[in-house]
Parts: C-alpha cells; sequence; structure tokens
C-alpha cells in the first residue's frame, strides 16, 4: 500500500501510461480517482510535489529524538480545517444538497475559519487537523460539515485519510494528529447512530488505516506516545463516543476525548482524564465565544477576551513543562489551546476571521488574536506550549514558526 500511494503522488502511473501505453492496475486508477476526489478538502494532491518542493517546516519533525513524547511538542493546529475552501460560491453550489427542513447555512463568513488547504497547512509545519464529520445529505457515506454547512458533495472522510496517508508517504519523518469530531445539527433529525458509527469504524480501522493510522488505544504508559513509534502515521483524537450496546467491544486507536467530559464554551479551560488508568490528563482552553460580554461588545473587547483565555493557558502549559522538567518526572499532562473564536451573535457579528486578525480598520490597530498571539509566543519562546490550534494559520506568516519554537 506504501508503495502504492507512492507511486500515485509522484505520477509514475500517469507517466507509465502515458509513455508506454501500458494498462495500469486498476488499483492505481481507483486511488488516484480518491485523491482527485479528496481535493476539495485536502487541497491539491500535486503529483509532482515531493518533500523537497515543500514549505520550510514541511520536514520539522524529522530532526527530532524518536524518544521526544508527542505530548511534550509545541505543535501548530487548524480549527476546523476542512472549511477553507467554503466561499460564496461553494455555499450556492452545494444549496441542493443541504437541510430540507428550511433551515439554511448562514454567511460563509459565519463557517469559515481557513484560507489554505490542508495540503498547505501540512506543508507549512501544522500537524493538528480539527475535522467535523457527520453523515452526507444521502446517508451514503461520512462528509466533512460545520453546524448546518455542508462543506463539499465530493469530497469524503476516507478520501482525505487517503490524501493524508499520500503525504506522510513523501514525509516519513513527520506525524500528523487528526481530531474527528461528530458535528450535530447537519439534518433534521441527524445523530451519531449506527450507520455513521459503522463508516467511522471501518474508516479509521479497517484496510490503509491499519497501515496508517496507529491502531494502538491510549498506549502503554498513557497519553500519545513518542515522536519515533508515530512517524510516518496518523495519531487519532477521537471527539466522539460509539454505542457500547453495538460497539462496547471495538477497540479504537487513539485517545478518547468524549464529548460527555468536554464543557462548553468554559471560559477558563477544563482537565478531561482520558486514561484513568494512567492518570493522563488533557488539559483544554476552548473558549469559543466570548458570550460573557453580551450581544452588543466591540472587536476589541471580543478579542481581548480571547486572548486573555488563551494566554492563561499557555500560561499554565508552560508552568506544567518548567515542573516536569525540573523534577524529572512525565505526568502525561496533554495541553491543548484553541486560539480560535468567533461572536457571531453579536451586532455587529465578529466572525472567525475577524477574531483571528482584526476588521482592517484603526478600531483594531494591533490586528486579531493572532497578531497579538504572535507577539505573546515570542515572549514565551522555549516554554512548553503543548498543541495550538489556530484560526487563518498562515497569518502572520511566521505564526506557524512561532508556536513550533524555532
Amino acid at each position: 500500500m506504501r508503495g502504492l500511494l507512492a507511486r500515485i503522488f509522484a505520477g509514475c502511473v500517469a507517466v507509465s501510461v502515458a509513455v508506454t501505453g501500458a494498462r495500469a492496475d486498476l488499483g492505481d486508477f481507483a486511488l488516484q480517482k480518491v485523491l482527485q476526489d479528496s481535493t476539495e478538502i485536502f487541497g491539491e494532491t500535486d503529483p509532482s510535489a515531493g518533500a523537497s518542493s515543500a514549505g520550510q517546516y514541511a520536514n520539522w519533525m524529522s530532526t527530532l529524538p524518536d524518544s521526544t513524547p508527542l505530548a511534550r511538542l509545541n505543535i501548530p493546529g487548524a480549527h476546523d480545517a476542512a472549511t477553507w475552501n467554503y466561499t460564496a460560491a461553494t455555499q450556492a453550489s452545494l444549496a441542493y444538497a443541504t437541510r430540507c427542513d428550511g433551515t439554511a447555512p448562514l454567511t460563509p463568513q459565519t463557517y469559515r475559519t481557513q484560507r489554505r488547504s490542508m495540503r498547505d497547512a501540512l506543508d507549512a509545519g501544522v500537524r493538528f487537523f480539527d475535522l467535523r464529520f457527520a453523515l452526507d445529505p444521502a446517508d451514503d457515506g461520512l462528509a466533512f460539515w460545520h453546524g448546518a454547512a455542508l462543506l463539499s458533495a465530493r469530497s469524503g472522510v476516507e478520501d482525505v485519510l487517503f490524501a493524508v496517508y499520500g503525504w506522510l508517504e513523501m514525509h516519513k519523518g513527520e506525524t500528523v494528529l487528526l481530531s474527528f469530531q461528530y458535528e450535530g445539527g447537519t439534518k433534521e433529525g441527524a445523530g451519531f447512530e449506527g450507520r455513521a458509527q459503522g463508516l467511522l469504524v471501518r474508516a479509521l480501522t479497517e484496510g490503509a488505516a491499519r497501515e496508517y493510522i496507529r491502531q494502538d488505544r491510549d498506549v502503554a504508559g498513557g497519553g500519545l506516545g513518542t515522536l519515533g513509534e508515530s512517524r510516518g502515521k496518523v495519531v487519532l483524537l477521537r471527539r466522539f463516543d460509539l454505542d457500547e450496546e453495538q460497539y462496547g467491544g471495538v477497540t479504537l486507536p487513539g485517545v478518547h476525548l468524549s464529548p460527555g467530559r468536554w464543557p462548553d464554551n468554559e471560559k477558563d479551560g477544563f482537565a478531561l482524564v482520558y486514561d484513568e488508568a494512567a492518570n493522563a490528563t488533557a488539559f483544554v482552553e476552548d473558549y469559543y465565544e466570548p458570550s460573557d460580554l453580551g450581544n452588543n461588545s466591540t472587536v476589541p473587547e471580543n478579542v481581548a477576551a480571547k486572548l486573555d483565555a488563551v494566554r492563561a493557558h499557555l500560561e499554565k502549559a508552560a508552568a506544567d513543562g518548567e515542573e516536569e522538567e525540573s523534577s524529572s518526572t512525565s505526568t502525561s499532562s496533554l495541553f491543548i489551546t484553541f486560539a480560535s473564536g468567533e461572536h457571531n451573535t453579536n451586532g455587529p457579528p465578529v466572525f472567525p476571521e475577524t477574531m483571528a486578525l482584526g476588521n482592517g480598520t484603526e478600531v483594531t490597530p494591533a490586528g486579531g488574536v493572532n497578531q497579538q498571539l504572535a507577539a505573546l509566543l515570542r515572549d514565551m519562546r522555549g516554554s512548553r506550549l503543548g498543541i495550538v490550534v489556530l484560526d487563518f494559520f498562515d497569518e502572520p506568516e511566521d505564526l506557524v514558526g512561532l508556536v513550533i519554537g524555532v
């Protein structure tokens, strides 16, 4: 399977057919179609682009020791990574495929949190991807959504997984963390039930997944394990629960961050024990909407409220790192800080792009969360941060590098 993916991404199949006229293996064509189908969410797979043509941080993990615990790394993340292509044109083209109960998606600015593709993000050094899934409108497969907004009718979950596997084939020293969360509210009466659960279990445990997704669950000793045992593979974070009656005997890979233990919009962050036997804990900040400001707040007030929550959590991560270093012990603590946010119910709305980058006027002379976060990260250089999940990760241009710590 790895050789097959490498040939597809290197364009060898296309060359052999064009030059020799030879009949390519049907599996080659099938995989090539899957990769083409992934482009609306993953981005262009570009068969001519290998590791040498990628960005400055495309292989940043490859220089680190195998013994490095993943939980100790500073990892840039992309919040709602599948929304990058959700424009007004995309929304209009998908109008036929959305809810039929009279509920229509809101303006695209409400949902869009990125403007560069997953492929671009990987090449830029992003290694954590926040992905939201549910059944497609026909209940035939798993699609990517953000609330009521279907993000693509073509690119399904398995298509994008294969594209990630292909990227890893060209970057064997890297690992990619995929966080899958079930998206409710996609259509009337929808829920994460039988068919959706079955499709997801198969996508994450069968076929190519057995080769490219680490299949161990809450690895020995707790935590995410080491970089060495994760190179060339996907590490899964599961923000969903399976039906115990139907799937009680199924052991899914990765770390289970149960939605039942994930409080909504908690300003001060929270602790989630994901492996009780090892006392492995995730500390999370996901204050995504400063609703406590009311719905007549200003953009600077919203940015300041979000940035305060981010700063406090990053400082907690740094302090934990210092304590762990001084005691020479490993606590298996995982820190996840969401620097993403919005206040769409505000008047006027503070869309994700406004929260991240400011509104481009004298009202936000210091920019949004991203610009001010960059200044904070410069001051915290050398500190343990954990996973830092960003909206519009590409601005400012040094933001990803500042998270990594270079």
